[in-house]
């Protein structure tokens, strides 16, 4: 079935909307009519019309303000007009022009005329239309093309980051916890929902680079030596030049807090003695996801502590080893954080 176009006639003399009526007939077209400028706007605000067919001669608002308020950005910018006045003279004309007009008839009209050009407009508006409907369509398909290479980047991050756990035998579900925590220490921090979500895909990458550690030093059980804490401590910066050549958004901040995870915020950390805000904030919100999860997991090293112990060694740390604020946080939120834990909890532990 052919399309039946929407044309709205605006013109102060309901005998000259008549006459443009009658030529269009009622067979190919959809017509509405308005003989003033505020109610054609108001028609055009309601109704998705294909030609706008405009006088300029109008009490209260002319067409060539009609005109202007049509092509205002946010309306109806796409919308043709053209202009059927008596006005003959060359200044009016180029006003028309200047207003966003896409073309002007003087009044006697030719009907042939007027007729061509109108069925031209339609050709080229359905035209516009179509190729509107491909560039959504495309536009759409690129969106979902999108979203599946987030959704793979953050598939292989988490994947990559799970490997540095394998290796070090620690619990399977480590990764995933950690990077909620540090979503919800995000928010709560105030940083955006972007940013937010960057931490939470980035921060599974945080200890990559245990995988250039030997597995006599990660996996032994018991307390490190100096010597083997020092090529522990190794990890962070391995981990940092493995993500630093990236321009990839996440990779850029699963190296950030690859460094700096294990910066404390009184100075004391590795493996630049950072202290305070000096460490990134992806650092700090991760490294206080990191210890609260690995304290309440079984490690070779230890057996995983209990809440009040984890509590009481976190309030002890509150401005030593982490960011005081993000402390309160955590405690002013710690529902939050157990519905977490219990959402992604190992089957083979308690954690």
């Amino acid at each position: 079935m052919a399309r039946r176009f929407k044309i709205l006639i605006v013109d102060d003399a309901p005998k000259n909307i008549q006459v443009v009526a009658n030529l269009l007939g009622d067979t190919e077209y959809d017509l509405s009519y308005a003989t003033s400028g505020h109610r054609a706007l108001e028609l055009i605000e309601l109704n998705r019309f294909d030609l706008v067919l405009l006088d300029v001669m109008m009490p209260g608002m002319n067409g060539y303000d009609v005109c202007k308020k049509i092509k205002k950005d946010g309306f109806c910018g796409d919308l043709p007009v053209i202009f059927i006045t008596a006005k003959t003279d060359e200044e009016s004309l180029i006003e028309a022009f200047n207003a966003g007009a896409q073309d002007y008839v003087t009044k006697p009209f030719n009907s042939a005329e007027l007729m061509a050009r109108i069925k031209t407009h339609l050709k080229l508006k359905a035209f516009e239309d179509s190729q509107q409907v491909v560039i959504d369509n495309a536009l759409a398909e690129l969106k979902v093309l999108n979203q599946e290479i987030i959704e793979t980047q953050k598939e292989v991050i988490f994947t990559m980051g799970s490997i540095g756990e394998t290796r070090s035998k620690e619990t399977g579900l480590h990764v995933k916890r950690v990077a909620e925590y540090s979503r919800l220490l995000a928010r709560l921090s105030g940083l955006e929902e972007y940013e937010a979500n960057l931490i939470a895909m980035a921060s599974p990458m945080h200890d990559i680079g245990k995988v250039g550690i030997p597995d006599a030093i990660l996996n032994k059980k018991g307390k490190l030596n100096a010597g083997e804490f020092e090529v522990m401590k190794k990890h962070v910066t391995i981990g940092y030049d493995m993500l630093k050549h990236s321009e990839r958004p996440i990779l850029r901040t699963a190296a950030t807090i690859a460094l700096e995870h294990h910066e404390k915020w009184d100075g004391s950390g590795y493996p630049k003695g950072l202290n305070g805000n000096e460490i990134h904030i992806y650092g700090r919100i991760t490294a206080l996801a990191d210890v609260f999860d690995a304290l309440g997991s079984d490690r070779c090293y230890k057996k995983a502590w209990v809440d009040e112990d984890i509590f009481a060694l976190l309030k002890e740390q509150k401005g030593k080893h982490f960011d005081p604020s993000l402390i309160d946080m955590f405690f002013s939120n710690i529902e939050d954080f157990f519905s977490i834990r219990t959402q992604y909890r190992d089957s083979s532990s308690g954690t």
